[in-house]
């Protein structure tokens, strides 16, 4: 096996969605979220080359990869994947020792996991405390929704300081770059007024991609306001939620959405943050 970094190149990017899909499965994906995709995928070989490492076999061949950032002193794993007929050889745990050997002398991590236990090992084994998450998800009943208690408008590249002031408060770090990554596929509503700051990025499917707020009542305006910007009829899910985040519950049964187990929300250093929906990509 050989392991080396992940290129900032389209045969790379190609090669990481091969492994992922073959991990993953979920059959073919629609054009717009591969090229989502392997955008992301190159955002971040380009932001953090010592976080992103790609296995292959002695044919060449990929057969795992670990996608990990650092934002002012806050390491995240955005990926982990090895294909079925690499999983107990070790890859994983040596991808996850190179993507953690980036983050080295940093005190705060977070994962964002699935409901998977061989890789809950590996990062319980890497020091992460694992928080069971939930999800709210199914078509949006905007007619017993409460009318959002102030303003939330329509936001851009305009308030990317606001959003990295509020990131420091929650998570002791920016997302800094990732919010112009961000920004190209999706919307994001911003709260800035005397009850707190806040924002929340909604994508074209429904999903709620990350979701930080000073305030419960700013982040409850912000999910209220990002639900009721769908069209009638569409429906939506909102992911990793901790039992800190119950003020998403109350909105997400207000809105007729249906709860289900989603997987572990992995931090080491921290609690929680809250108000705030990580970004399973950007943490």
């Amino acid at each position: 096996m050989i392991l080396r970094r992940v290129r900032d190149s389209r045969a790379d990017a190609e090669a990481v969605r091969s492994v992922t899909v073959a991990a993953f499965g979920g059959g073919e994906w629609e054009e717009r979220r591969t090229v989502r995709f392997l955008r992301r995928v190159r955002h971040l070989a380009g932001t953090d080359p010592a976080g992103c490492w790609l296995a292959e076999d002695d044919a060449g061949r990929p057969v795992g990869v670990a996608l990990a950032s650092l934002r002012e002193g806050l390491w995240g794993l955005s990926l982990l994947a090895v294909v079925p007929e690499a999983r107990g050889k070790g890859v994983g745990k040596e991808l996850m020792r190179r993507a953690a050997a980036y983050g080295r002398g940093t005190l705060r991590g977070m994962i964002c996991a699935r409901p998977d236990s061989a890789a809950a090992r590996v990062y319980r084994g890497a020091g992460f405390t694992l928080h069971p998450s939930m999800r709210l998800s199914g078509t949006v009943d905007t007619t017993r929704l409460t009318v959002p208690d102030g303003p939330a408008i329509e936001g851009g590249p305009a308030q990317r300081d606001l959003m990295d002031s509020v990131d420091r408060r929650l998570r002791g770090a920016a997302h800094g770059p990732d919010h112009g990554e961000l920004l190209l596929h999706c919307r994001v509503v911003v709260a800035d007024d005397l009850a707190g700051s806040g924002y929340c990025y909604l994508d074209e499917n429904g999903n709620v991609a990350l979701l930080a707020a000073t305030s419960r009542r700013i982040a409850v305006r912000l999910l209220t306001s990002a639900l009721l910007s769908l069209p009638p009829g569409s429906t939506a899910t909102v992911r990793h939620l901790t039992a800190e985040q119950d003020w998403a519950l109350d909105v997400g049964f207000a809105a007729g959405l249906e709860l289900s187990a989603d997987g572990y929300l992995c931090l080491r250093g921290m609690r929680p943050p809250a108000p705030y929906l990580p970004s399973p990509q950007f943490l």
